[in-house]
């Protein structure tokens, strides 16, 4: 009996010692690997970027690229930008979240399902060779059917040309609301326009736009099979286009007041 003892006793010491060995290398190693995730993240967020801006080059790097877009702090209800707020500290996401820096929005106002809207956000400029106003990258989110989407959807500079439509993270079903990924379907978000007299006029159908239609320039095909992702996309664009997201920031550009 105590031989039996003895020999358990050893087997639990060396399982507890391999576990503390393993757990110290497990920490040690995400520790360490750690800068070089956020690196990456922050890489493929500025990829992400440049695509809805219809920009990236893969030919080229990244970092190379993204010195041409200006990144900047802007007041979404003022439309104002905010100077004292460095873009590269300040975390949009964490915002949204904070009751000191958003608001929950009612059932009415909230056609994005985002619950909470963040005072300020980040949005992303880009100058032409002669310094004037060129592309306005905007971020927006929204719920589909499974999921937050999150992603960019760029202007020109008349603030009403869409020139690109992208989603860098989202949770949508796979060949149905996943293709929102579909690179086929985002280009034909190329050329639409945002607004009409002043008001948002994009809009995603539940079926294919017809070319003939009165309204096709502000019509977007709606996915095949997914329903509600298509509806969740039509809000979020709807909503972030419109006087409770970036049309403040927008009418601001128009007339040179931003």
């Amino acid at each position: 009996m105590s031989a039996n003892n003895e020999t358990l006793s050893r087997v639990l010491t060396v399982a507890l010692g391999l576990c503390i060995v393993c757990s110290v290398v497990v920490s040690t190693a995400a520790v360490a690997l750690k800068p070089q995730q956020e690196a990456n993240k922050a890489r493929d967020l500025k990829r992400n970027i440049l695509m809805a801006g219809g920009l990236y080059d893969p030919e080229r790097s990244v970092e190379e690229q993204f010195v041409t877009i200006q990144p900047r702090v802007v007041d979404i209800d003022t439309g104002l930008f905010v100077d004292d707020v460095d873009p590269a500290l300040f975390d949009q996401r964490k915002s949204a979240k904070d009751p000191t820096q958003s608001r929950t929005l009612s059932g009415d106002e909230d056609s994005a399902k985002i619950l909470r809207r963040e005072n300020r956000a980040i949005v992303y400029l880009v100058n032409d060779e002669a310094g004037a106003l060129d592309r306005i990258i905007l971020p927006i989110r929204g719920y589909g059917l499974w999921s937050t989407l999150y992603g960019f959807v760029a202007l020109e500079s008349d603030a009403n040309t869409i020139v690109g439509l992208g989603f860098y993270e989202h949770g949508e079903t796979p060949g149905l609301g996943g293709e929102v990924d579909n690179p086929s379907w985002k280009a034909k978000w190329s050329g639409k326009l945002a607004y009409k007299n002043g008001d948002v006029a994009i809009s995603v159908l539940k079926g294919a736009v017809n070319p003939a239609a009165a309204d096709a320039q502000w019509q977007v095909d709606g996915l095949s099979g997914a329903t509600l992702t298509t509806k969740g996309v039509h809000n979020l664009v709807q909503y972030w286009l419109g006087d409770d997201g970036f049309a403040p920031l927008l009418g601001n550009l128009r007339g040179g007041n931003a």
